[in-house]
């Protein structure tokens, strides 16, 4: 779609309405805004400045890590040091990254709406996040929380004499701004939709939304059940988890990783929308298996609750269990080897050109297939009591979530930059940036497969001699990724002021949000688009339908509010 839909004379001569940031430039317009398109960008300035405050963490634990003697900070503050990384980049990163700032900005225009189904749930999703956020902030650097981001019993009830309590709360208020995020989500998708836009017609970034939003609705309710049961026991010793008062450890465990699993679902799901996107654009090719794709990411959100119990191999659960989980979640990797499988074949014989996003996305499929890789091995048992609680658990957590969402999440923000803003930014910068995170990030975290499997174990303040070789090229490696994750926000932020106009298609793109102006209008569309094609709809040899026939054939321009069923 590369027009904007038009319904003038011949010349086009009418007045374009101002886009969304020319809507008021006061700091009142923006924290009262009920434009969804702001909050995407406040939510993008939130998790921003989380992301700064973890990797700041992350760095000061890679710098104790240099050597084996804890010679950089105490025992005790490395507890805090991991902790607070963890916290942080979970709940107030990774978790509302795309869904909350790509996909508030970017899903309603993929769809031909004029904005969320609720406006003002929306601003007060945000306010939670912040909210919850900054309590547990202030926990973390006032007194620190030494428990681990699992908030583990029963350490979290019993023995830690840190701030646990107010840094649970902080991701329990948090939790209600992801909630209504999801339910927001989900209501705009089946009621905001323009005319045209079936099921069967939606964007796959708009489905992995989808399915986001239902994993949201749905786990985070348990995640705060069981922060309010940690807190309920610290205050009032309730013995929920103490077993001297007939409480079970274990118990917590179970329904912490019923919400995390999907959890992690809720974090890599929309970054595999986002790649989609990108690779059909830039391998200007049709996605292939549409129809196989969206049940995988249906099978993914569904699958994604009933396999927690590959987390508790060495719990003390029953064997018939652990065969069971062992089990599913090998089956759940089925839907995701779908999605890469087809990314592959999408790509062969395409016209591909390697724009900053096209690297960060192909990035992506290397480093997210490499953790989804080494998931199968901790789905098998033996080889997962071997390694439980070592760094092999934290190189495969880390290449799913950081090497793989993190990858999406700059391909995203690249791709629709020139949507957002109206400028376009360096392109060199912005491709070194991507070599640069796809090799500091491998040279961090690869050294600690062979760390974990050779038995050094997870959250250790000191270590033996003989694994410093690899420590020190893991910690390297941390150096040049942080490069990376630096280099964006300067010539991201220099285009603001010095970039060239972008256009209002500058990638020749077939979705939806690119039959507007950038940046969009405050109502996203001076009329509704009508759809009248599938998406992705690339000819044989890479072009876009473009001649003016073809294209109102495909997207007429009719100022309607009939919606797809």
């Amino acid at each position: 779609m590369t027009d904007i839909p038009q319904t003038g004379p011949a010349d086009h001569s009418y007045a374009l309405p101002p886009s969304y940031l020319g809507a008021g430039s006061t700091l009142k317009s923006w924290l009262l805004t009920t434009d969804h398109k702001r909050i995407g960008l406040l939510y993008l300035a939130t998790i921003t400045f989380f992301f700064f405050v973890g990797g700041v963490a992350a760095t000061l634990m890679r710098m104790e890590l240099i050597t084996p003697a804890g010679d950089l900070v105490s025992a005790d503050t490395y507890n805090r040091l991991f902790t607070l990384h963890g916290v942080i980049m979970v709940w107030f990163f990774l978790v509302p990254a795309i869904p909350a700032t790509l996909g508030n900005f970017i899903m309603p225009l993929s769809i031909g709406a004029r904005d969320v189904a609720f406006p003002r749930l929306n601003l007060l999703s945000w306010y939670l996040t912040a909210a919850g956020g900054a309590l547990a902030l202030v926990s973390l650097l006032m007194g620190g929380v030494d428990t681990g981001w699992t908030f583990y019993t029963p350490y979290s009830t019993l023995y830690s004499n840190s701030w646990v309590t107010l840094a649970a709360a902080g991701v329990f208020v948090a939790g209600f701004g992801t909630i209504a995020t999801g339910l927001n989500f989900i209501v705009t998708v089946h009621t905001q939709r323009t005319q045209g836009m079936t099921w069967m017609r939606l964007p796959l970034f708009v489905w992995s939304i989808y399915a986001t939003a239902i994993m949201m609705v749905l786990a985070t309710p348990v995640l705060a059940i069981a922060l309010l049961m940690v807190v309920a026991e610290r205050l009032f010793n309730l013995g929920l988890f103490n077993p001297d008062q007939g409480g079970d450890p274990i118990i917590f465990q179970h329904i912490f990783w019923f919400y995390s699993h999907p959890a992690v679902y809720i974090m890599i799901l929309p970054g595999m929308g986002v790649v989609t996107e990108v690779l059909t654009c830039f391998g200007r090719r049709r996605v292939f298996g549409y129809e196989a794709m969206v049940f995988a990411i249906l099978g993914i959100a569904i699958f994604s609750f009933f396999v927690w119990g590959h987390h508790m191999f060495v719990s003390g659960q029953s064997t018939y269990a652990s065969l069971i989980f062992s089990l599913l979640s090998f089956v759940v990797a089925v839907p995701s080897a779908i999605k890469v499988f087809n990314w592959s074949a999408t790509l062969y014989g395409g016209h591909i050109t390697f724009e900053a996003s096209m690297l960060y996305a192909l990035g992506f499929i290397g480093l997210f297939t490499l953790g989804g890789l080494t998931g199968l091995y901790l789905a098998s048992i033996p080889i997962d009591v071997h390694v439980t609680d070592t760094y092999f658990i934290v190189a495969h957590f880390h290449y799913i979530m950081v090497g793989g969402m993190v990858s999406a999440f700059f391909a995203g923000l690249h791709y629709w930059w020139p949507k957002i803003t109206g400028r376009t930014y360096s392109e060199g910068f912005a491709r070194l940036a991507a070599l640069l995170m796809f090799v500091g990030f491998n040279f961090t975290f690869f050294p600690q497969f062979i760390l974990g499997y050779l038995g050094m174990p997870r959250r250790y303040w000191s270590y033996p001699p003989e694994f410093q070789i690899l420590n020190i090229v893991s910690s390297f490696g941390a150096l040049i990724l942080a490069a990376a994750y630096l280099l964006p926000m300067i010539y991201l932020g220099l285009s603001l002021w010095r970039g060239r106009p972008a256009g209002n298609n500058p990638w020749k793109a077939t979705g939806l949000e690119w039959a507007t102006t950038s940046p969009p209008p405050r109502d996203n569309f001076d009329v509704r688009p009508v759809v009248n094609r599938e998406p992705y709809s690339y000819h044989d040899d890479g072009s876009l339908p473009s001649n003016r026939d073809e294209h109102e054939e495909n997207v007429n321009s009719q100022d309607s509010e009939g919606r797809g069923m």
